[in-house]
């Protein structure tokens, strides 16, 4: 399968390395000049699943006139392509990436960026600039904003007599309630949650996964209370596991296979059509005393190698594209899928985010967002973190025990993270 924008709302770990070669609009590295006599640089971008996409960063490149684009787009493991790339001489000026990663920030393979956004740095909110800023320098211009809200049937709920869940204990108890011979209560996935709900139910018991100084963020009782709670769902049969598609399709909620499903902004248009105005949208619930109700929030951004040959150049088309023309960053975000601009301004403008769910999405996002993929938070102690999850949820697993061995692991990486420094 391609890269999809839903890729990075479910953590760097799910990447699947499965490697393949590339195809491009243009073969050329970026590193000459054109006949024109404007400097030639290459963008490289990961396959999207959504069609127009692919025709319209293309247009975008041939409407500037300061340099000559040359789009490649890049199926197989992007990730690891662009990682690869930017080790070399031959590889993009701009690129499209999911971080930057430290690794990438340590190491200067990347540019930084500050004064690019600088005009427009508060146009951006905090859970989508925050993953791409370190040490007070910004690495990567946010191109768009996904996120994952809780989906649920309103005549479902109301003919079960349960309210729309305003807790996590309401949540366990709805989907026990709401589950049938024929449909059950909640999809989470079909591994049971484990791999989307990452740092989620952690904000909503007032944590993190991280902690604004660089800490374990969930060494706390509360964070064995909340997660424990999982079991219950998967031990009262009332989750969804086995559907044909995972959480980032609707065809479970679609198809009335289930009647609360978490899934993406990018699934309400399909959502809408199925169903009409018989569904409403929630952020995941909070839980405690301390909860408050989470969003999830991942972008993709713009950077600039360091080992491109037009630096200056390809920072000029990077400001152009992701500061200058907010016609196309809209266009970009809701033209061929449905996404948030990045920009506060263009997401409170855009005709598609000013009504109904979408709005109430975008309000979600602005209100309770929250990264999700800290950018102290690497693989290793994203693996870490989620076998654990996947053993409370699923075997029962003591949560306080699964917890103390996590922490102790993640603040391990923390350290050598910090080292790098």
């Amino acid at each position: 399968m391609p890269i999809n924008r839903r890729t990075l709302m479910a953590g760097a770990a799910g990447l699947a390395l499965t490697g393949g070669a590339a195809t491009a609009c243009g073969t050329n590295t970026g590193r000459g000049g054109g006949g024109s006599g404007r400097p030639r640089l290459s963008q490289w971008y990961h396959q999207y699943g959504e069609a127009g996409t692919r025709q319209a960063v293309g247009r975008y490149a041939a409407a500037y006139k300061g340099a000559d684009v040359r789009v490649e787009w890049r199926p197989g493991n992007y990730e690891q392509q662009s990682s690869a790339a930017l080790l070399t001489d031959s590889g993009p000026d701009v690129l499209e990436v999911s971080g930057p990663t430290l690794d990438q920030i340590h190491s200067g393979q990347i540019v930084d960026l500050t004064d690019v956004i600088a005009d427009v740095k508060g146009d951006f909110g905090q859970a989508v600039l925050a993953p791409k800023t370190y040490d007070g320098r910004v690495w990567g211009v946010p191109q768009l904003v996904d996120t994952q809200v809780l989906y649920y049937r309103k005549s479902l709920l109301q003919a079960a007599g349960v309210r729309p869940p305003r807790t996590l204990d309401e949540l366990v108890d709805a989907a026990g309630r709401l589950t049938t011979a024929k449909v059950k209560g909640l999809f989470l996935g079909n591994d049971g949650g484990a791999g989307v709900l990452g740092g989620t139910p952690l904000h909503a018991a007032g944590l993190s996964l991280v902690t604004a100084g660089g800490a374990v963020g969930f060494d706390d009782p509360a964070a064995a209370r909340t997660l424990g709670k999982f079991h219950r769902l998967y031990a009262d049969k009332s989750l969804l596991l086995g559907a044909p598609t995972d959480w980032a399709d609707p065809s479970a909620f679609v198809q009335g296979l289930t009647a609360m499903q978490w899934s993406g902004l990018w699934a309400l248009p399909q959502i809408k059509r199925a169903h009409g105005d018989d569904f409403g949208v929630l952020p995941f619930p909070p839980d405690g005393p301390a909860g408050r109700p989470a969003v999830p929030v991942g972008a993709w951004s713009a950077a600039v190698s360091a080992r491109s040959g037009h630096r200056d150049a390809a920072r000029a088309f990077v400001k152009w594209l992701w500061v200058e023309r907010t016609d196309l960053q809209e266009d970009f975000a809701l033209s061929y899928g449905f996404h948030i601009p990045a920009r506060t301004s263009l997401a409170a403008r855009a005709d598609r985010l000013r009504k109904g769910p979408a709005a109430e999405i975008v309000r979600f996002t602005t209100d309770h967002g929250f990264p999700a993929q800290p950018l102290l938070w690497t693989p290793p102690s994203q693996t870490t973190y989620q076998d654990a999850l996947n053993r409370i949820i699923k075997g029962g697993a003591d949560p306080g025990t699964e917890l103390k061995a996590a922490v102790r692991k993640a603040e391990a990486e923390l350290r050598r993270v910090r080292k790098g420094s």
